[in-house]
């Protein structure tokens, strides 16, 4: 009877020690299996090998930089180059990179015809001139089948950057006593955010930069020459642009360093060095008896040196529209044959005639202006429309003495209407106070 009871004793021990076996070699097991999956999740995968590039991508290194000479560019200054740069330009522009770099490099002269770079791009495009770029040397190397009213276009661009340690040669010498009209050096049609730095741009056949229907625009240390009597070679000319910044520049040409046209607003104009040319000028506008609207522009703590002009508003009879919100601060003058004017009768013939309408100009500031003028001209000349005077031209810090003698010109009005809010020399007597009723009944509400 006690074997009876001690048998069944003994299969149950057995059977829980048995039970207590398994279940610890099972939990053994599954530690073991949790560590090592947790240590594999923090290996580092090994990169995956980059794939070949297709064949008309390999121009494009790890950069992001594209060099015109492995498109077959070679860069003797003979050798038409269009076609290399052009597919360079295709390349970046249709390259998924969010910056592509189209590299001009140094020690070459490219030559390139007459070429419009077009967009929309996918990303942002940036033209490194570390090199030479020029034009066709003269009409009679210019291809027949090519317009030669423009050499460098770029067209519908959302985000590029024109920059290097370059020239840019336009070879204008052989255009500029021709009497057509030749091409504009370089010009941006209908684009946003652009920048253009760090270059050097001489010789120009007419404008060597021209803005048309852009829209934030940095211009930053640059550097434009062309002989004094070269015609029409305004250094920046700007229309129907917007939010236009032009900063730390010598422009030294044969006419306007810069010159603003109809549809321009906020343009801001920083420390440039002009002249010789015919300096600063708002203008012409309302020519053909066009609407002409420039509001809100800045031209301030700049130097203007050996110029038919300082600083100018000049507008045509028989026009319409406005310039208003205009400040020109802190310029120094030197021997400048007209250092201000406003000139509302601008003509280029004797044979302009009177007419009862113009482009309203209002709210002009001059102020901290000083230097020397050649004594050819009065030093402050505002000539304003019999219809529609000029209105609320304000004055203050002026002080400019003739280069030469000791006789101080007067400065000439002409129903211009305004205050001094210090005393000038010369003094300025003519000025008209209050504002006309004919300038009150003035619709200039289009613009």
């Amino acid at each position: 009877m006690k074997h009876s009871h001690i048998l069944p004793l003994a299969f149950c021990i057995f059977f829980l020690t048995l039970v207590i076996l398994v279940q610890a070699r099972h939990h053994s097991h599954h530690t073991k299996h949790k560590h090592s999956h947790s240590h594999k999740s923090c290996k580092t995968p090994k990169p995956a090998p980059p794939p070949s590039p297709p064949h008309n991508e390999n121009y494009n290194n790890a950069s992001g930089i594209l060099d015109v000479r492995k498109f077959g560019a070679i860069g003797d200054g003979e050798t038409d180059d269009t076609g290399s740069f052009k597919m360079a330009w295709d390349s970046a522009c249709q390259s998924e990179s969010a910056v592509n770099v189209i590299l001009v490099p140094q020690g070459f002269s490219f030559l390139i015809q007459s070429t419009i770079f077009t967009g929309p791009c996918q990303g942002v495009l940036v033209l490194k001139v570390d090199g030479t770029l020029m034009p066709p040397d003269g009409p009679e190397s210019w291809p027949k089948n090519n317009s030669r009213h423009q050499w460098l276009v770029f067209y519908r661009i959302n985000g590029m950057s024109l920059e290097g340690s370059g020239l840019i040669d336009g070879r204008g010498e052989k255009w500029w006593d021709l009497p057509c009209k030749p091409h504009k050096a370089i010009r941006f049609f209908m684009s946003s955010n652009l920048t253009v730095q760090g270059l050097r741009i001489k010789n120009s056949p007419q404008f060597h930069f021209r803005f048309d229907g852009c829209k934030n625009v940095h211009i930053e240390s640059i550097y434009i020459t062309a002989p004094k009597l070269s015609p029409n070679t305004d250094g920046i000319h700007i229309e129907n642009t917007n939010d236009m910044k032009i900063y730390n520049s010598v422009i030294s040409n044969g006419d306007d360093c810069v010159s603003i046209g109809s549809g321009c607003n906020d343009v801001d104009i920083k420390n440039i060095t002009c002249g010789p040319g015919h300096g600063i000028s708002i203008g012409s506008l309302g020519n053909h008896n066009s609407r002409a609207c420039v509001s809100n522009i800045m031209v301030r703590d700049s130097f203007i040196k050996v110029t038919d002009n300082g600083v100018r508003i000049k507008t045509w009879q028989g026009g319409s529209g406005s310039v208003s919100g205009v400040t020109f601060s802190n310029i120094h003058m030197v021997s400048v044959r007209n250092p201000i004017i406003i000139d509302q009768f601008y003509c280029l013939t004797k044979e302009c005639t009177n007419k009862t309408s113009a482009v309203s100009v209002s709210n002009i500031i001059y102020t901290n202006i000083k230097g020397t003028y050649d004594i050819r001209s009065p030093p402050m000349r505002f000539a304003c429309s019999d219809s529609v005077p000029c209105t609320n031209l304000t004055l203050s810090d002026i002080e400019l003495l003739p280069s030469q003698g000791d006789i101080v010109h007067d400065p000439f009005c002409w129903n211009a209407y305004g205050d001094l809010e210090t005393l000038t020399i010369p003094p300025v007597s003519c000025l008209l106070e209050g504002t006309p009723q004919s300038v009150l009944d003035y619709d200039i509400t289009r613009c």
